[in-house]
Parts: C-alpha cells; structure tokens; sequence
C-alpha cells in the first residue's frame, strides 16, 4: 500500500477518497486552484498546494502542476477522482514518466475506451451488442448526413471523446442535422478537444444500465452488478439506483458476462463502468468510462465493498480482493445528486454563497458525500454539484421510504437547488413501481416542474411569527442589558399604554403580494392572512427552529433571512422563500428593458452569430454561452431587428448582464 497518495480533483469526490485513505493510514495531498484555497477538501487533506487559478485549464487540468505537486510532497500516487485528469491517457503516461503511479487503468484502455468510435470497434469485435449507428473517421457533414439517412431518423449526434451528456444532440429530422453538428462539435470541442462525431439510432424507450466492473494488473476481472441510471435530465444523471429494478435474471447474467468481456479486451485494471442501454429485453454497449463513476456509492451500498480501497489495493499490485463467487447483493440503495441548478429554467446551474445548510443525520442506511460546508460558494468555475444524498433499505420500496424521508430533512439557503425536484421524483407513482426510461423526466414534466405554486396560509403565518419572535427576544435581550428590564417599553407583544396594536407585514411571493396583519393579544396573535383569521401562538425550540401553533394545530419550521429582507421557509418538507417588503428596503429587481436578452447566470461568451441591424427572426440562436460546464444558445424571442450587441465573443458576463437587444420589426419599421 501507498504511504502519500495526491489526489488530482476537488470537492466531494476529493473528500470521499481521503476518508477512505484516512482509514487505511495513507496520508494524503489536495491540490486546488486560488478558487479553492479555503474548500473543504483541502482542509482535510494531511497537505495541500496551489496548481493555479480558479479557471480548470489553468490548474485542474495542468498535468506538470499536478506532477510538480507530487514531486514537492513525495506522493507516490495520484488519484485522479472523475473528471479533469481522470480519463487522459497524456497524464497517465506523464505520471509514468515521472515515476508516480497513476490509480486508474493503463494509458492504452484509456485511449481505446475514450474514443467512442474506436471502443464500438473493439467491442464489436468482443461480441458485445452494439447500438446501429455510424462509427467512422470520415467526419464531413456530407457523410454524416448519408450516414444518418441510413440510419434512419431519430438519430443521436454523439462527441466521439464524450461524456455527462456534452456534445450530444438529438435529431429528428434531417433539415436539423447540421445546425446539431455545429453545436455538438463545439461543445465537444471545449469540452474535449476533439469535434470527432459519431450517429447511433435513437432508441425512443431505453433504460440506461451500467455495469461497475474491475480488474487488476495479474488478470483477475469482477463485476459489482448494474446500475440503473436512466432518470437524467440534459443527458446528465440526476438519481441513480442499485441494483436495476425488474431485469429478467438472464439478461441480469448476460450484462455481467459482456461488462467482463469489454474490461477483458482492452486489459484493464481498475475500476471501471460498461454502459448499455436497454429495451424490450436486448442492451447494447454505449460506452466505458475508464473511471470511478459519481453513482459508485449505491454499489458500495449494496455490495458492501469499498471501491477506493480497491482501486488503492490493485494500483499498488494486489490482487482483486474478491472473486465473483464471494459477490452479493444485499438490499436496494438510490443516489440523489443535489445540485445548485433551477429546474423551472431548464435546469440552469445556479451560483451563489450557501447561507443556510442542515442535512439529515447520517446513518447506516444513509450516507452523504458533499464537498461543501455552510458558508462556502457555488462558483461559476465548475460542476455545480452540492452533494450526493445516498441511502440503502432492505428492499427498494424501503429504501425509497427512506430516500423520501432524507429529502424532506435537506435544507439549502442561497443557490437554486434541484431539492424539491429530486423530492417529486421520488413521490412520483410512475417512479414507485419502476416504471423507468431515460425519458422519464420529459414524460412527467409538468409534474415534475410544476407551475410555482404560491405561499399557503401556513407559510405566510410562520414568516411573520418568525419575525415576531425574534422582535421579542432582541426587546428582551435589550431590556436585560438596559437600567430597567421590567419597563414596559421593552417589551416586543404589541402592548400600548391605550390599547393593544396592529401591525400589517407585506410579502412578496414571486410577482404575487400578501399582507398579513397582526393583532397582539395578552397571550397570542390574531393573524389576518389571505385565507382568513387565526389565533396564533409561536415559541423557539432548542435547535432555533420556529415551533408555532395556529388554531391549535401545531406547526414546525425552519425561517432563514438572508440576503437582505429574504426568508426561506422550510415547512413540511418544502423550501419557500418570500421577500419582505418594507418601506424603504430594496425591491425586486425592474429588469432589463422590454426586447432586451440577459444573461441567465454567470458565463462566457463563446459565439456570436449577429451583429447590429441584422434582421432576426422568433427563435434564431443569436449568441452562445457556457457556464458550469454547459452551452446554452441565446435566441430571438421574436421577429425584429437587433439593436445591441454588448459583448464578443470571448468575454465574460455576469448573471443577469444584458446581452443583446431585439427591437420587434414594427418598432423599426
């Protein structure tokens, strides 16, 4: 075993391997970018070392950085998590050369494998199912268009170098391939560096479903059974589970012997994970990622394996610690990735500062991997994932009882997050029984991302009595501190020397306004809310929640005022966030002038298709964003005529920034 190990990453991957390495006495080293210094990753790291500045390329992705860190710390090894360096044969063969181990497989798998093209080639040869599709080096538009007439419409447009959904595009008809082309080889190409494209057939109803396999250097191979990926938005994972529900245990036998077959052709070792995706009882390969996979925690889950204690063990020179026979399973376990991202704008990834974070308890049966605290910051500068919500049940009816539960107990202040989202997912029937295909989430959209519903009764009475508590315990701690505690000029209950008084709050709730009058009593409030009139009483518990009683019903909640007059309410298992209007304190925002595009969170300008005067109609791409790690085209939101251009391509804009403006054609005829 490694004495130092580096690990090459960040955030909570980069946390979850040093608790494994803590475990088995490997010290460890994080590295970080200036945008990292203070994260918690390298906080718990035994040491750590500054690569470079916040952007990826100019840190993360340094293989001399990341090798010169080894050298000054006298790592042995570099983990390189997923991601970043995880997948590059150049700084796996670089680590070689520097004689530093590389804890993944060798650089030739890496390269078969990361090529799509050439890993359907391989695979074929294997006789591992394939997925019809077009597979070749001939790259011009021309032949990719025949290609896909062959195929047949729908087809999918997929970066050869590819992964987590970038540079991939569904195209349904062949007037739209070239448009799709050019969007999915420049993602690719930032994302990659390769524009390499490959066509497959569009299956209309598959379940994506992977295999973690692994092998050592001595020519043992293991899998770890499947995973069931298939719920996915943007082509990225959003809840994983193990193992896959209702697999005929043939097909079951026959995914395992193909998972060994691909690791087997390409000789790997380490921890990898074979793709397929499935239809009406047949599968067929998609791909091998040549890494540990973000889901691997639903396998340790149910196989009770450690996977980065394995992956340690076999780049050190051991053998697997395992043979197939002495492989399990136990129970069902779901993966929920939480990220900062609204989905009621299309899954934007959000930014922002994390005010307000409380995570159910961890236990046996769940399991949290999270890289942020509170009080740290989702940066424009990478993936905006906030933590994986893992738990484990002895069947997955119990398990997605407990996944529920977990959801419900998980508090976030700052950034849009996918919380209540990922909470209706797991609500949702069609989910309950399995009922599961990677378009899953398109299918059930409208109740997935609901309109916004607006503030109860209940939600606008503990806003208030929130407000009201803690009015009266700053009048109590300022009477304690005051000459006179017992003056009645202290006191925060409404009391005047000629009667009792009233006081009106007015929130806003999205573009709605309540007001809520409030009425003190001897011993209680009189709340007028938009529903009606209740009599109400509110006490702190112990953990500083709100403890509230409205007409003898009892009501529990967590009230977060942040940003200014902003409350999050946190009521049964739902997020609501109000903007208390005072007079004098800021208002919502106007925003940018009526035909103007702003920008729907912070990023790069990579492309701009107009310029002034140009003519524009309803629906045209016009500019080209990327932010997080994701492109997002900027259209005409009708015909007219562009007035403004504000940026080049190149520069950086902030969340918000208005973009271009489109002055509809009548304005300027």
């Amino acid at each position: 075993m490694f004495d130092k190990i580096l690990i090459a990453n960040r955030g909570e991957i980069a946390c979850r391997i040093i608790r494994t390495a803590r475990r088995l006495g490997v010290a460890t080293v994080a590295v970080c970018s200036d945008a990292d210094a203070d994260a918690l990753h390298v906080r718990m790291a035994d040491e750590a070392v500054r690569i470079g500045p916040a952007a990826a390329r100019d840190s993360y992705l340094r293989h001399d950085a990341v090798i010169a860190a080894c050298q000054r710390t006298g790592a042995q090894a570099v983990h390189p998590g997923y991601g970043f360096l995880s997948e590059n044969a150049e700084f796996a063969e670089a680590c070689a050369a520097a004689g530093i181990t590389f804890i993944g497989p060798p650089p030739a798998a890496i390269r078969a494998m990361g090529s799509k093209s050439e890993s359907k080639r391989i695979m074929e040869s294997a006789g591992v199912p394939l997925v019809p599709g077009y597979h070749g080096s001939d790259q011009d538009d021309a032949t990719l268009s025949r290609a896909a007439d062959d195929i047949g419409y729908p087809v999918l447009v997929k970066a050869s170098a590819g992964g987590g959904g970038k540079g991939m595009r569904i195209v349904r008809a062949a007037a739209d391939l070239p448009e799709a082309l050019a969007g999915a080889r420049r993602e690719a190409c930032a994302a990659f560096g390769d524009d390499t494209m490959l066509i497959e057939k569009l299956l209309e109803r598959p379940r994506h479903v992977e295999m973690q396999v692994f092998g050592d250097s001595h020519g043992n191979y293991v899998h770890l059974f499947e995973r069931d990926c298939s719920l996915q938005r943007r082509h990225q994972k959003v809840i994983e589970e193990a193992p896959a529900p209702g697999l005929p245990e043939d097909v079951r036998a026959r995914l395992g012997e193909a998972a060994i077959a691909a690791a087997h052709a390409v000789g790997y070792v380490g921890a990898g994970t074979v793709e397929f995706l499935y239809q009406d009882g047949a599968f067929f390969f998609i791909e091998m990622n040549t890494r540990l996979q973000v889901e691997h925690p639903v396998t340790e889950m149910i196989t009770g394996q450690d996977l980065v204690e394995w992956q340690l063990g076999v780049a050190a020179g051991g053998t697997l610690p395992c043979a197939q026979a002495d492989l399990a399973v136990r129970g069902h376990a779901f993966e929920a990735r939480i990220y900062a991202e609204d989905p009621e704008r299309d899954f934007l990834p959000s930014t922002g500062r994390i005010h307000h974070l409380r995570t159910p308890p961890e236990t046996e049966g769940l399991r949290i991997d999270s890289g942020i605290v509170e009080g740290d910051a989702v940066s424009i500068h990478y993936d905006p994932m906030i933590a994986k919500l893992v738990v484990w049940g002895p069947d997955r009816a119990a398990a997605l009882h407990r996944l529920r539960a977990a959801l419900a107990g998980y508090q976030i202040v700052g950034p849009a997050t996918n919380l209540a989202f990922l909470s209706r997912v797991a609500a949702h029937p069609a989910f309950a029984r399995a009922a599961l295909t990677t378009h899953f989430i398109d299918n059930h959209r409208d109740a997935l991302v609901p309109v916004r519903a607006g503030a109860s009764d209940a939600v606008l009475a503990l806003a208030v009595l929130d407000l009201l508590e803690h009015a009266r315990q700053e009048a109590a701690a300022q009477a304690r501190a005051g000459a006179d505690p017992s003056s009645p000029w202290h006191l925060a209950t409404g009391w005047r020397m000629n009667g009792h008084a009233f006081r009106a709050f007015t929130f806003l709730d999205g573009e709605a306004r309540h007001r809520v009058g409030v009425r003190f009593g001897p011993d209680a409030y009189t709340l007028d809310l938009p529903g009606g009139r209740c009599t109400a009483r509110a006490a702190r518990a112990s953990d500083g929640d709100l403890v509230a009683e409205l007409d003898g019903q009892r009501l529990q909640a967590t009230v977060v005022c942040h940003d200014g007059n902003r409350r999050s309410v946190f009521h049964a298992g739902r997020a609501h966030l109000l903007l208390l209007d005072e007079p004098g304190a800021a208002g919502p925002g106007t925003g940018a002038a009526s035909g103007s595009l702003s920008a729907p969170m912070p990023g790069l300008v990579t492309q701009v298709s107009v310029a002034v005067g140009d003519k524009v109609t309803s629906g045209q791409a016009l500019m080209v964003l990327e932010a997080m790690k994701m492109e997002h085209t900027i259209t005409a939101p009708l015909d007219g005529t562009v007035t403004e251009v504000n940026f080049a391509a190149g520069s950086q804009v902030g969340d918000g920034d208005v973009l271009l403006s489109v002055a509809a054609a009548a304005e300027t005829a």
